[in-house]
C-alpha cells in the first residue's frame, strides 16, 4: 500500500471503486528481444489481475520492436488508446522516441528496462515523466564506491576497466567516488579484454603491490584475471560489478571473486507473492517479470492515490512512496529511483551469496 504523509490518507485507504484506468504496455514483442518483452508483459498482467485497490484496469499492449521507429509507433498507439500511463521499454532508442509524443500529452513512463537518462532527457531543462525502477548507473558507481570504501579503507586497491563506455564509466565513478573519501588506488589502467589469460595484468598488479582490484569489465574477463592470479600465486581479491550475474563463455569465476550489485529481482524476500502469483499465472519468475510486476504495483498505487491526493500523476509518482515486490519504491525529482540496493556477494563456486559483514 502506498505510504505517504498527506491529509486524505483514510480517503485513499478507504476508497473502494474507481472508474476504469487503463495501463498501456510498450515492449519488443517480436524480433530478438520478444523473449524479455513477453516477460515483461507478463509481469504487468499478473500484477493487474491481482490487484486489489478496487478500480477497474485495463491494458493496452504495442510493440516498440527495441527501436526509434517501434518507439515511435508504439507512442502513437498509447495516445490513440488513451492510456493514463505507460509500462515499459527495455530499450533507451525506443523510450527517447517515444517520450515527446507521450509527454505531450501528459502521459508518465514506468520504466524496469532503461536505467540511464536518454539524449532526449538530457537536452530537456525540464525532466520528462519518466521513472525508473532499476538503478540509475550513477548510483551504482556511488553505491559500489561506498561499500569498497569500508571494505578496502586499509589495503592496496587497484581501478582497472577494459576500455568500454560501459566499463570505463563505471570504473572511474567508483574510483571517483572512493576519492571523495581521501582512498586513492595503487594503480589504474585500461587493460586488454578478451584474453584467454592475463598473466601480463596480474604482474603489473602485483608489482604495484595491489591486492585488491576492482575490474570495470565483463565476467569473462574478470574469470581470466581470477586464473591469472591462481596461476601466479598471487593472493588477489577481485571485484567487479552486475556483469558478473551474465553468462560466460564457461571458464568460471574464481572462488572468493566478489559482487556489488542488488540481489536478483525473484530472490528477495519482498518478492514473495509476486512469484507465487506469476508460477501460479504458468510464468516463470524470471529476467522482468518481477520488475515489470513492481513497476504495476507502482502505477496501481498512484492511481488510487490520484482518488485523494491532489495534483497529477507525475507528481504524485515523484512525492510518495510506493510498496512493491522490489521493496520499497521512491523516486527523486528526474525520475531515479531512491534506494539502497546494492549489496556485496561473493562467489562460493557455484552461486554468489550475501555476505553478511
Amino acid at each position: 500500500m502506498i505510504r505517504t504523509a498527506t491529509f486524505g490518507l483514510c480517503l485513499l485507504f478507504c476508497s473502494v471503486a474507481y472508474a476504469e484506468d487503463k495501463i498501456g504496455v510498450i515492449a519488443p514483442l517480436s524480433g530478438s528481444f520478444a523473449r524479455l518483452g513477453a516477460q515483461l508483459v507478463d509481469g504487468v498482467n499478473v500484477a493487474v489481475a491481482a490487484n486489489k485497490d478496487g478500480q477497474t484496469i485495463s491494458i493496452a499492449t504495442a510493440d516498440d520492436k527495441c527501436d526509434a521507429a517501434g518507439g515511435t509507433a508504439a507512442a502513437k498507439q498509447m495516445v490513440q488508446a488513451n492510456v493514463t500511463l505507460v509500462i515499459g521499454f527495455l530499450c533507451a532508442e525506443s523510450l527517447e522516441a517515444a517520450l515527446p509524443i507521450l509527454n505531450q500529452k501528459g502521459i508518465p513512463v514506468i520504466t524496469p528496462g532503461v536505467r540511464s537518462q536518454t539524449l532526449t532527457e538530457l537536452r530537456t531543462a525540464q525532466p520528462y515523466p519518466v521513472f525508473r525502477i532499476a538503478q540509475s548507473d550513477r548510483n551504482e558507481a556511488n553505491e559500489t564506491g561506498d561499500i569498497l570504501a569500508e571494505l578496502w579503507h586499509s589495503a592496496p586497491f587497484a581501478i582497472i576497466d577494459d576500455g568500454t563506455i560501459f566499463g570505463r564509466e563505471l570504473a572511474s565513478g567508483v574510483r571517483g567516488r572512493l576519492e571523495e573519501k581521501g582512498l586513492k588506488p595503487v594503480f589504474a589502467d585500461t587493460y586488454r579484454p578478451g584474453l584467454d589469460n592475463q598473466n601480463a595484468l596480474v604482474a603489473r598488479l602485483k608489482r604495484a603491490g595491489a591486492t585488491q582490484v576492482f575490474v570495470g569489465g565483463e565476467r569473462d574477463d574478470v574469470a581470466a584475471i581470477g586464473r591469472s592470479a591462481v596461476a601466479l600465486g598471487y593472493p588477489l581479491i577481485i571485484a567487479s560489478g552486475e556483469a558478473l550475474n551474465a553468462k560466460g563463455n564457461g571458464s568460471d569465476l574464481a572462488p572468493g571473486t566478489l559482487m556489488i550489485a542488488p540481489r536478483e529481482p525473484q530472490m528477495l524476500e519482498s518478492a514473495r507473492n509476486a512469484r507465487n502469483g506469476i508460477e501460479l499465472a504458468g510464468k516463470v519468475p524470471e529476467g522482468y517479470t518481477v520488475p515489470a510486476y513492481a513497476a504495476t504495483e507502482v502505477a496501481i498505487q498512484v492511481l488510487t492515490a490520484a482518488q485523494a491526493q491532489a495534483g497529477s500523476l507525475t507528481e504524485l509518482l515523484r512525492k510518495n512512496v510506493f510498496d512493491t515486490a522490489l521493496g520499497p519504491v521512491q523516486f527523486n525529482t528526474t525520475g531515479e529511483r531512491i534506494a539502497d540496493t546494492y549489496r556485496l556477494q561473493k562467489y562460493d563456486g557455484t552461486q554468489f551469496v550475501l555476505e553478511t559483514n
